[in-house]
């Protein structure tokens, strides 16, 4: 066993004893000693609790009344304990009388989707945007939307497991930030969508209390976003004047070119600084993760959602708390992140592949802080429609409208709705994997950089499928093999193709072991644009993509 100098080896049954004693008179030197998270739970609360929650109340004509007492009699309407929000129009969750303390905000509702009780589907969390107003203040001092404010970035449903925010089975929104306030308190949704909000069910717990103490800061959570983020300057999570601590950060990044986004630092200025006094090593390490991120869920840090590693238009969203380390300031902050990365050779000037290059991916994150007298900055949540990121495809076929005999082998051709795609997926079932073949025709209308990749889904009885361009071999087979029905892109080819007509081929090339079948399910063929600077250095315009297809990773 290897020893250190000046400290013996572990013994059972005394070392964790003396590790607590020195941890007590440690903290104990510093005047204070470590609290639980149930600690104050034996100790006497002041003010008096309060809930504004959805439950519903009937009026004298047998309609809602907020007025009215809860209604809990037999009737079946007694459980008609949500709204419907229609488009446009806002719903106040609480509009309540300080001094208080909102300790807990629960909401649910139902997803997009199109089911029995939304038949055209319904608002995406996205389009809904939170706001909370402090005391009658014009300005809210929360805005964001309702995804993005509980780590759920992008419009998708995920699992959110922390201290300060869950989202239990990516539907069950929950928030234990404490929210103070003096005179007043309103929080309300807006729906900026086309669609309904559907089925909103909320309770919102809050303290009522005599008084609360003069130095209590206010809470505040801000969006913004950058599609793309601005060359030559760092990104903004939060720039404002005043006393305060910063607790949180939601980062949504949609990938604009292949490869590595996250080598930009974490860069934060305080208290007027001109160069930054805190300046960290990369983004996942900003977001307490190493050597990438990939999906989890923990207490101060999270990656709801990514999808997939360093394709063009990529998702991935992050979260991180500061809630043992708060950033502290005394007359301002500005949080920002550099966004440097890995690049493909033909988005660099010297046709080169290396660590340390600008990107123009699309941002946009959510800033959560706590601060006295009234926040300086000016960043304000977009419209909905200005929130959706912009479409990347030049080019889209979709295999739904290829399902006549002259474009597949032999086998059963259908459309298939899944939850995965907008809209139907073309199923393809061949009887065996000999003769197993299914054609995409599309065409360019003129030259320029573009990514060409295949929207497929996986499945239990998928085979593996090689995919060609005008007879061209591209790759390797594809393995749609995966124990659930999933949805993933395969990117192909990165190419000038010519103007003029292409055609898409897959042929089947036997199965994975585990699969029971040899059936193929493809959404659509895509050529996605590159980025601006592919076209200005034209590293590859003039090469023969047939001769040498190209793929950058």
């Amino acid at each position: 066993m290897t020893t250190f100098p000046h400290i013996k080896p572990y013994r059972p049954g005394l070392s964790v004893h003396v590790f607590t004693v020195l941890a007590v008179v440690s903290l104990a030197a510093f005047g204070r000693v470590a609290a639980g998270p149930l600690d104050d739970l034996a100790q006497p609360h002041s003010g008096r609790s309060m809930r504004a929650t959805s439950t519903f109340r009937e009026g004298a004509n047998g309609q809602y009344d907020p007025k009215a007492d809860p209604k809990g009699d037999y009737d079946e309407k007694s459980n008609s304990d949500n709204f419907r929000v229609a488009p446009g129009q806002t719903h106040v969750l609480l509009d309540a009388k300080g001094p208080g303390v909102i300790t807990h905000l629960w909401l649910t509702f139902l997803g997009p989707e199109p089911q029995a009780w939304a038949k055209n589907g319904s608002a995406n969390h996205q389009e809904m945007l939170l706001r909370m107003y402090w005391d009658g203040s014009a300005r809210p001092g929360v805005e964001a939307p309702v995804g993005d404010f509980f780590a759920n970035c992008f419009g998708q449903r995920r699992e959110v497991i922390s201290l300060p925010v869950i989202v239990a089975d990516g539907d069950s929104y929950n928030c234990f930030w404490p929210m103070p306030f003096r005179k007043s308190a309103r929080i309300e949704i807006v729906n900026q969508s086309e669609k309904p909000i559907s089925l909103l069910y909320y309770n919102i717990d809050w303290i009522k209390k005599d008084k609360l103490p003069k130095d209590t800061p206010y809470f505040y959570a801000q969006y913004r976003q950058e599609y793309p983020c601005q060359h030559g300057k760092d990104y903004v999570i939060l720039d404002t004047k005043g006393k305060g601590h910063y607790v949180g950060t939601v980062l949504a990044v949609r990938t604009r070119s292949p490869s590595w986004f996250g080598e930009g630092d974490e860069k934060i200025y305080l208290d007027g600084e001109a160069k930054p006094s805190i300046w960290g090593t990369g983004t996942e390490d900003y977001f307490l993760s190493a050597w990438g991120l990939k999906t989890i869920s923990t207490p101060y840090f999270g990656v709801p959602y990514f999808d997939q590693w360093g394709i063009v238009g990529g998702h991935t969203s992050a979260y991180r708390w500061h809630i043992q380390d708060p950033i502290v300031f005394n007359t301002g902050i500005k949080v920002t992140l550099e966004h440097f990365g890995w690049i493909s050779p033909d988005e660099n000037p010297n046709y080169q592949s290396t660590s340390w290059n600008e990107r123009e991916d699309d941002y946009a994150s959510v800033a959560f802080w706590y601060q006295t007298g009234t926040p300086t900055f000016t960043a304000r949540a977009p419209d909905a429609r200005e929130r959706k990121l912009p479409s990347l495809g030049r080019v889209i076929a979709y295999a739904r409208d290829f399902a006549d005999a002259r474009h597949h082998g032999a086998g059963e051709v259908t459309t298939q709705q899944l939850d995965l795609y907008d809209g139907p997926q073309l199923l393809y079932q061949p009887p065996r994997a000999e003769g197993a073949w299914l054609e995409i025709p599309f065409e360019v209308q003129r030259k320029e950089p573009l990514r060409l990749l295949l929207n497929l889904t996986c499945s239990y009885d998928f085979g593996k499928y090689q995919a060609f361009l005008n007879g061209v071999k591209l790759g390797a087979p594809m393995d749609l093999y995966s124990d659930k029905v999933i949805h993933r892109e395969f990117h192909l080819l990165d190419f000038w193709p010519d103007p003029g007509r292409y055609t898409l081929r897959l042929e089947c090339a036997g199965r994975n072991p585990l699969s029971s079948g040899d059936y193929l399910g493809i959404e659509s063929v895509r050529l996605r644009e590159r980025r601006p600077r592919v076209s200005e250095y034209g590293h590859d315009k003039n090469k023969d993509w047939r001769q040498a297809p190209i793929l950058y990773q």
